[in-house]
């Protein structure tokens, strides 16, 4: 009797399976090597469009600073929508003075009428009736106004009752004249020369391209005990000084009338009203025409 023989198969599956082993030494160094890739590609971006922090912080520096010059530029505004100035208005520096510039203005071709046209006079109580003796007929300033007081004394014109500074800013003529001085000997010389200094600088500052003349102050009345010779002269040498460290014009209305003694000519002076002529109105606008740049 044949004996059965039992066969068994082992399973081809179970023979080709591989094992799978975990090595730790392999994931540390992929690991280091995707760290290290990362890290490449993060300075090589840094270095091409510069650092996302620095960036952001730049930004927000940027922003910061952008609204604080937006509010001081806001708060500097040098003139309010009805002509006066802010408060939080500051004083430019003095410019340069100007070496070109003869003082005084020497004699010129003579210039015809129409000049007048481009010119506008401010002025204390000494040239008010220049417009209408002469054809300068714009003419701004009040009895009120003097050199000590120029930078707070309201005038009255079309652009309504402000400072001449604050007028001049709105009317900006081609050509200004100003003469101021009604307060010899009775205002210090230093607080004249201060206060007629700043309203010069101011508006040459704010309108460079305006020619501004300095009209030296007329000679002192003869007899007159307040307003000495002596006193005038100190005053217009300051004028003068005072036009050539600014870099504008100064006339010399004083010589033209002046007398043999030093007094104003008797022709010029109204001895009861205390005031210029119509001939003085009248040879000072022929002066300036003759004395134009």
């Amino acid at each position: 009797m044949d004996k059965k023989h039992t066969v068994q198969r082992i399973s081809n599956k179970k023979r080709g399976r591989p094992k799978v082993r975990f090595n730790l030494m392999v994931v540390i160094i992929l690991t280091a090597l995707s760290f290290v890739a990362c890290f490449v590609l993060y300075m090589i971006n840094a270095n091409v469009t510069g650092d996302v922090l620095d960036s952001d912080d730049s930004s927000e520096k940027t922003t910061v600073t952008a609204s604080e010059t937006s509010t001081d530029e806001s708060g500097a505004s040098s003139e309010t929508q009805d002509g006066s100035q802010s408060e939080t208005e500051t004083e430019a520096p003095a410019p340069q003075s100007n070496s070109n510039i003869a003082y005084p203005v020497p004699q010129s071709e003579a210039a015809d009428a129409s000049y007048f046209e481009n010119c506008c006079l401010i002025s204390d109580q000494t040239l008010l009736s220049m417009s209408q003796y002469s054809d300068l007929k714009d003419v701004l300033g009040s009895s009120q106004l003097n050199a000590a007081n120029c930078n707070e004394t309201s005038i009255t014109s079309t652009y309504g009752n402000v400072t001449p500074y604050q007028t001049i800013q709105l009317k900006k003529p081609i050509n200004l004249y100003i003469m101021l001085g009604s307060d010899i000997g009775t205002s210090a010389v230093d607080d004249m020369i201060s206060g007629y200094t700043k309203l010069v600088t101011s508006l040459h500052n704010y309108l460079p391209e305006m020619h501004i003349y300095v009209m030296q102050y007329p000679p002192a009345p003869a007899g007159s005990e307040t307003v000495t010779a002596e006193l005038v002269d100190s005053y217009n040498t300051r004028l003068m000084e005072m036009a050539k460290s600014i870099g504008v014009y100064c006339l010399d209305t004083n010589t033209l009338l002046r007398s043999s003694d030093g007094t104003i000519g008797e022709e010029y002076w109204d001895t009861e009203s205390s005031k210029l002529t119509e001939d003085a109105c009248k040879a000072i606008s022929g002066y300036i025409l003759t004395h134009t740049v």
